[in-house]
Formats: structure tokens, C-alpha cells, sequence
């Protein structure tokens, strides 16, 4: 295994800035229509089901769009696919803020996952081609700390932006800060990469059963995290009494703090058990899951609000660690032509699947009740840390590097 460096390079330094504040604006941008939710609802006058369906579309439109610009990054100019992707979903954003209606709204939402698609696959290639293996969990975890932290900040900003002055401005101001930090990503160098010639073809990717296993339990967490991500802030302000600006400003404040610690925590343990077993990485996502689920169902249950804000915190704090791991472990299994399309289609199937979480969860609300949604949420979360011991078991049997990919690895940084 490539021994881990003392330092971090100039350039190392500089694409983790980058890609991060990208990471942040970008997640900012998503996360900002969560507290926007009940004034949404007023506004247009629709269901929690048509209100999840928000969320469930721009997922399958990220879904569907992470294969082709996963592919693309792993032969074309990564710089300028990830600038375009950043002004894409900036601008999106921004028609956003000037939808008439609910329909409007759901297309420019559901382009919102184009921009998106285009960015993420490209950069954490980017970032593992900067980094050797033994530490490329802990890379991935600061790229990853920009989208926590930027999910976080728009949390906050949509909840005081929309409690002040409506949900349109909310929409306006993310969209337009989204747009600065895009300039930046041409300035950076890309490393060689094998020649173009060197494709793999995507059911050879698909035949490691180890990636497949990671893509099932990579559904359960999708379907989840987003589904509590969506709902939460509406949860708390219905359930818990928390005013709309209470609970945006409480929520994200326990977030900046608990993701912020969790993610870098989970990418230093993944690397430190990466050394010590194959799967190490995949030890810390499992525990991690499987660690925060009853604090979630904790938060969903009790009627303090401390205690609330208490279980939000410690479930944060162990549900990050999954960022940086994951993507490391997918590049440390395939070759480098394929990093970009790789997670493009764990994006894919993941993202379009856990998409569903959302609007089902809205469903079971109009239905019956949110609280009970939400807890079959957590039962799913469960689920895929369950699961993520099958991933385990073929790393153990076949290896990280499964046989059938060997003839594409070129060079030993693979």
C-alpha cells in the first residue's frame, strides 16, 4: 500500500479548497427549499406527497444524468464539466425563485439534479487522482465536509430568509453565490490519466460483487438519510413545537458542529482500519449506521426539545462518517479510467432508488402520520448498515481488487 505522505502538497491543498467550497455551495443550493417546506405547502396549496415529490424528482434526474457525465468525466476535460455543472444548477436554483406554479417549480428542482450530476462524479476523481490510497478516505472526507456544512448553512438560510422575506429569496440568494466559486475549478491542473483508449465497460464493473453489495446498501442509506433530510425540519415545527426559524437555526447549528466533527472523524478512522484489514473502511460505515439509528429514533420519539436536538446530534455525528469512506473505497476497488463512472453508477442506482424515500414518506404522512413515516426511515438506515456486512464478506473472499479488473489497472497508483 503507498505510504501515507507527512504533508500535504500546494496542490493537494488547493483542489481540496476548491472542491469543497464547491461541495458547499452546491449542497447549500439543495438543501435550502427543506425549511421552505411549510411556506411552500401555503403557498401552492398542496399535499405532503406533491411536496415530497420535489425531492424524489430532482434524485432520479441526478440519477439518471451521474451515468453519462460519470462516463464523460473519465475521458473528456473534468475542469470544465464540473464548471458547468456548478453555473447549470446555479441557474436552476434561481429559476427557482420565479416559479408561478407548483409544476414549474418541479422541473427547475428536478434540473437542479443535472448540475449536480455533471460536478460530483468528476471531482472525487479528482480528488482520489491527487491522493495515494491511504488517504484518500480522509480526502474525500473534507471534499465531503463542503456538502455537510453547505447543507447545513442552507438549512439556516432558508428558514430565516423565508420566516423575513418569503421562500423566493431564498431560492435567489444561494443561486446567485452558487455561480463565484465555479470560476476557480479552471484554474486547476489536472493530473495524466490513462489514455482514453483503456474504457471498461460497464458490466465488467458491475460483475465485482463486492461494488453490487455496496450499491444495495448504498440504496437503504439513500433512501433514509434523504427521506429524514426532507422531512425534518417540517417534523419538528408540526410535532415538537419548534417555530420554522427555531428549527432551521437549531437544526443547523446542531449540524455545522456534529457533521462537521463526524465527517473528519470517520475519514481518519477509515483510513487508520484500512491499514489493518481490506474492508477496514467499510467497518466504519456499518458501525456508524448501525451507532446512529436509535439516537435518530431517540429525536423522533421524545417531546423535549433538548433531547431532540440532543439525539440530532450524536445521529449526525456518526451518519457523516459514510462520506469519505465510501467514495475511497469505491476508487481503491476499480481502476483509475474508471473512478468517474464508477461512482456515476452507484450515483445511479442509489440516487434513483432512495429517491423514492421522500415521496413515500409523504405519502404515509397524508395517509396516516409523518412520525410514523420517519420511524420506517430509520428501520430502512438499520438496513443498510446490515447490509454493508455482505460488503465485507466478498472484500474478504475476492479481495479489494477483485480479479476481473486487473488487466485495466495501468500503473500502480490504481
Amino acid at each position: 500500500m503507498t505510504q501515507e505522505s507527512p504533508s500535504l502538497t500546494a496542490y493537494q491543498l488547493r483542489v481540496l479548497a476548491v472542491l469543497a467550497l464547491i461541495n458547499f455551495v452546491n449542497f447549500a443550493d439543495r438543501q435550502v427549499i427543506v425549511p421552505l417546506v411549510p411556506l411552500l405547502r401555503d403557498y401552492l396549496g398542496v399535499t405532503d406527497t406533491q411536496l415530497g415529490s420535489l425531492q424524489t424528482w430532482m434524485l432520479v434526474v441526478l440519477a439518471v444524468a451521474s451515468v453519462p457525465f460519470g462516463f464523460f468525466a473519465d475521458r473528456l476535460n473534468q475542469r470544465r464539466i464540473i464548471f458547468g455543472g456548478v453555473v447549470f444548477w446555479s441557474l436552476a436554483t434561481i429559476a427557482s425563485g420565479l416559479a408561478p406554479s407548483f409544476a414549474i417549480l418541479l422541473v427547475t428542482r428536478a434540473l437542479f439534479g443535472v448540475g449536480e450530476a455533471a460536478y460530483a462524479p468528476a471531482a472525487q476523481s479528482m480528488i482520489s487522482a491527487a491522493f495515494p490510497h491511504a488517504r484518500r478516505a480522509s480526502a474525500q472526507a473534507i471534499f465531503a465536509s463542503g456538502m455537510l456544512l453547505g447543507g447545513a448553512s442552507g438549512l439556516a438560510l432558508g428558514g430565516i430568509m423565508g420566516e423575513l422575506h418569503g421562500w423566493r429569496y431564498a431560492f435567489f440568494i444561494v443561486g446567485l453565490v452558487g455561480l463565484v466559486p465555479g470560476l476557480s475549478v479552471l484554474k486547476l491542473k489536472e493530473l495524466p490519466r490513462p489514455p482514453r483508449s483503456e474504457t471498461i465497460p460497464l458490466r465488467r464493473l458491475l460483475a465485482v460483487p463486492a461494488f453490487l453489495a455496496m450499491i444495495l446498501a448504498g440504496v437503504f442509506i439513500t433512501f433514509s438519510s434523504v427521506s429524514l433530510l426532507t422531512w425534518g425540519i417540517d417534523f419538528v415545527t408540526n410535532y415538537k413545537e419548534f417555530s420554522l426559524r427555531e428549527a432551521a437555526v437549531s437544526i443547523a447549528l446542531v449540524a455545522l458542529v456534529s457533521v462537521l466533527l463526524g465527517v473528519l472523524t470517520g475519514g481518519y478512522l477509515a483510513d487508520r482500519l484500512q491499514r489493518r484489514f481490506a474492508f477496514g473502511r467499510i467497518i466504519a460505515i456499518a458501525a456508524a449506521f448501525l451507532l446512529a439509528a436509535p439516537f435518530v429514533f431517540l429525536a423522533i420519539q421524545s417531546d423535549e426539545k433538548w433531547v431532540v436536538l440532543t439525539g440530532l446530534f450524536i445521529a449526525g455525528f456518526f451518519m457523516s462518517w459514510y462520506h469519505g469512506p465510501v467514495t475511497a473505497v469505491i476508487h481503491d476497488m476499480m481502476p483509475q479510467r474508471a473512478h468517474a463512472t464508477s461512482v456515476g453508477m452507484y450515483m445511479f442506482v442509489t440516487q434513483l432508488a432512495g429517491a423514492l424515500g421522500p415521496q413515500l414518506v409523504g405519502k404515509i404522512s397524508d395517509l396516516r402520520d409523518l412520525q410514523v413515516g420517519l420511524q420506517g426511515a430509520v428501520g430502512v438506515m438499520v438496513l443498510g448498515g446490515l447490509t454493508m456486512f455482505l460488503v465485507m464478506y466478498f472484500i474478504r473472499r475476492d479481495g479489494l481488487r477483485h480479479p476481473r479488473l486487473e488487466e485495466f489497472r495501468a500503473d500502480a497508483h490504481d
